[in-house]
């Protein structure tokens, strides 16, 4: 029997993506093609989960014994008070953004941290005496602190911009005493673009974008060579990365996260390597990788 046999004739498996919005989300399609790739008896789907249902919901997931799950906005920091277990990547970042199901146990995990830096080293960028502008203070900002103190020898300063100033504060000092970032420091979110143009690399974690909304900084406030990374994947080209294109910077998209979140996400849930390739089609389709 091969094994795509094999897989077909094993217990089906439920998987899914929590948050709220979610209608939004690519990660179905991107999964469902790596599960049928495979030949994994897997579905995947979207659940929408606002904010005073969570409770409810990880309890739904739990008595209809789901395989495992995603997490995205508003819940990765509140649902780890729900699960069983923390993996080590989960601990450090103090958020999770999946979660597998092993004999009952939900164990969370945070693969934004390897989603996020992945593409950078990709291209081999040298963080060596960089200032990094990040937009957001929430639970994927938090995963990219993390990520970005593994490169803590060389990154000069991290500004964090948010508009609730408690949050941009928290993360700032996590940064510092948890992290080993000394300089990292919080900023009023209306005060992002003026200080835009001394980054060498502006993130946004935020949401802003989704709803095709204009960028938050705009092309003259981009240094020329910075890197711009939009962690929002829908739109692929969204108004930032315009504006990135137009100040001439370079642009780092969030599909390019989303993939390797997810195949990491499908490793944890399978035990199997990722078909990279086919869930990075699944996005794209069939015009190809933006230009």
């Amino acid at each position: 029997m091969s094994p795509e046999q094999s897989a077909s004739r094993a217990p089906a498996k439920t998987y899914c993506i929590i948050g709220d919005p979610v209608h939004h989300s690519l990660s179905p399609g991107m999964q469902n093609a790596a599960f049928n790739t495979l030949g994994l008896n897997c579905t995947y789907i979207a659940f929408r989960v606002p904010p005073g249902e969570l409770a409810a919901s990880i309890e739904s997931l739990r008595a209809i014994n789901i395989a495992g799950f995603n997490v995205t906005i508003p819940h990765k920091v509140q649902v780890m008070k729900y699960l069983d277990e923390l993996d080590a990547t989960a601990e450090k970042a103090g958020a999770v953004n999946t979660v597998n199901n092993v004999h009952g146990v939900l164990r969370g995990y945070n693969t934004d941290m390897h989603g996020f830096i992945a593409p950078l080293r990709r291209r081999n960028i040298d963080f060596k005496g960089m200032t990094v502008l990040l937009l957001g203070a929430g639970g994927a900002a938090r995963a990219i602190v993390a990520a970005l103190s593994e490169e803590k020898q060389n990154i000069a300063r991290v500004v964090i911009a948010n508009r609730d100033q408690k949050r941009a504060l928290d993360l700032a000092e996590m940064g510092r005493s948890k992290f080993g970032l000394a300089e990292c420091q919080a900023l009023p979110f209306e005060e992002a673009e003026a200080a835009s143009p001394e980054a060498d690399m502006i993130v946004n974690s935020t949401s802003i974008g989704l709803n095709n909304e204009p960028s938050p900084i705009s092309c003259e406030h981009i240094k020329k060579g910075a890197i711009v990374y939009d962690i929002v994947y829908r739109p692929v080209v969204t108004d930032l990365i315009e504006q990135a294109k137009f100040a001439e910077a370079r642009v780092v998209y969030g599909y390019e996260m989303l993939v390797e979140q997810g195949a990491l996400a499908f490793e944890i849930w399978t035990g199997m390597p990722a078909p990279r390739d086919v869930m990075k089609k699944n996005l794209l389709g069939i015009f190809g990788e933006p230009e």
